[in-house]
């Protein structure tokens, strides 16, 4: 009589994270690269520099050409604002779905629900692989706990989304990442959850994982330093007001953990609503030019075309550079924000 697997379509073994890294490559450029930008995002949440933190890009990445050609721009911005702004590409492939929908680019990158990973891992690290040797530092989420194996060496921050922040699981793999990791606050909203996640990231923890061979194992960790809060709003109401982060910072400082935060300036902060995005944003710039330090960077969601469009049957037909998830701004509206953050950062 059969007791196990009894739900199961099928188990495919994955190559190792050891032999895809061999197949891609880290070269020593790269790898000094992402050192040093971790470096720099790590003396600007530890409030060491005056300088603020934009992580910036699409929702998700659902084409690999489209994310280079995006880098490339915002690789100029970056240049142009670097005294005042360390900006960072969001380089998203993984996304947690309410219910049902595309699980990102790693999950299902031909985009019709085969779910090819292997292959999505593969583009994942070669797109990476890209964006760093153009000059560009990189953010993801990780959602999958096995999925740093294989890219972690080459991504400068990461965040703990607001489904997963509450998972031991999720926490315990914060506690051994090697670059900072933002954990944003619970879609319902409040504190505590992140507090309590942020505690548990910086402690030592012992738990199931995956060696570099693809073997299980038992990983110990030393805990990381550099986790912080990022505020995105929840089912209560936004929380990037002056009052709502105010009340978030007294709360990481109740719970001795890093006191910095990053606002996300979309999801519950604009209300689900893209074009609320830019007024987010110029009321964190705000804050943080009228001293308060602990203000140390923002989000925001932004892609080549704004809004967004559902994936086709037919690719050739959707728009390019068009989020397939949540609703970005535009390139344009991107440039006209940054540099004007850039302008009031200079004279505060």
């Amino acid at each position: 009589m059969q007791l196990t697997d009894l739900n199961i379509a099928s188990n495919v073994p994955l190559p190792a994270p050891a032999f895809l890294m061999h197949q891609q490559q880290r070269t020593a450029q790269q790898a000094e690269f992402v050192s040093s930008a971790r470096g720099a995002i790590v003396d600007i949440l530890q409030r060491k520099s005056p300088r603020f933190v934009l992580f910036c890009g699409p929702c998700s990445i659902h084409d690999p050409a489209q994310g280079v050609d995006y880098a490339r721009k915002l690789l100029a911005l970056r240049e142009e604002v670097s005294d005042v702004i360390e900006i960072v590409m969001r380089v998203y492939f993984e996304k947690p779905r309410t219910s049902v929908g595309w699980k990102g680019l790693i999950m299902d990158p031909d985009r019709d629900g085969t779910a090819n990973l292997a292959d999505g891992l593969k583009i994942a690290r070669e797109l990476l692989s890209e964006i760093v040797s153009l000059g560009m530092p990189t953010a993801t989420e990780f959602l999958d706990p096995i999925t740093p194996q294989y890219i972690a060496d080459l991504i400068c921050w990461a965040a703990i989304g607001a489904r997963t922040v509450e998972s031991q699981t999720h926490r315990q793999m914060a506690s051994g990442l090697s670059m900072p990791v933002g954990f944003k606050n619970p879609t319902f909203g409040g504190m505590s959850a992140m507090v309590n996640a942020l505690t548990a990231a910086k402690a030592s923890q012992t738990f199931f994982g995956i060696s570099p061979e693809g073997v299980a194992s038992m990983v110990t960790t030393t805990g990381n330093p550099n986790c912080h809060g990022v505020l995105r709003g929840g089912e209560d109401g936004p929380n990037y007001d002056e009052t709502s982060v105010a009340a978030a910072i007294a709360a990481l400082q109740a719970g001795d953990v890093l006191s910095s935060v990053v606002v996300d300036a979309s999801h519950a902060n604009c209300a689900k609503d893209f074009t609320k995005m830019p007024a987010v944003f110029q009321e964190t710039i705000r804050q943080r030019a009228a001293g308060n330090e602990h203000v140390v960077g923002a989000m925001l969601e932004s892609n080549l075309v704004e809004g967004n469009q559902k994936i086709s049957a037919n690719l050739d037909d959707m728009s390019y550079g068009q989020s397939v998830t949540d609703p970005c701004i535009g390139w344009e509206t991107t440039e006209t924000e940054v540099r004007q953050a850039a302008e009031t950062l200079r004279g505060a």
